[in-house]
């Protein structure tokens, strides 16, 4: 069984960074997309980033130039690097294991919370 689960949450001031881990695991035999989303109190979930089982990648319009996406080199973690974060960019960041080819089903993590204040 596939598992989630972000970290790296917090409260910062605007202009201020953060990094978020996504760590995947229980997903054998599998390959798989990496995506982060986000969703304020009131909005619809969206798009952050993305990471695809090939390496490539994608970062929203709205955050590209400040957010970036990479994975470890050293375990299954992939990282959403948060720079300049601003006081829109609050909300629950939630992390999602996309199935690419293999017998795994798509999984969302629990969320981190990042709070940026003014």
């Amino acid at each position: 069984q596939v598992n989630v689960m972000e970290s790296g949450g917090g409260s910062v001031q605007a202009g201020g960074s953060l990094r978020l881990s996504c760590l995947v695991s229980g997903y054998r035999d599998c390959e798989y997309d990496v995506t982060w989303y986000r969703q304020a109190p009131g909005k619809e979930r969206e798009f952050v980033a993305l990471f695809t089982a090939h390496g490539a990648t994608n970062v929203a319009r709205s955050v590209r130039g400040r957010f970036s996406i990479s994975p470890s080199n050293t375990d299954d973690n992939v990282y959403l690097q948060m720079n300049s974060l601003k006081p829109e960019d609050t909300a629950m960041y939630y992390c999602k294991f996309v199935v690419v080819t293999g017998q795994c089903s798509d999984t969302w993590g629990q969320g981190t919370q990042v709070t940026v204040s003014s």
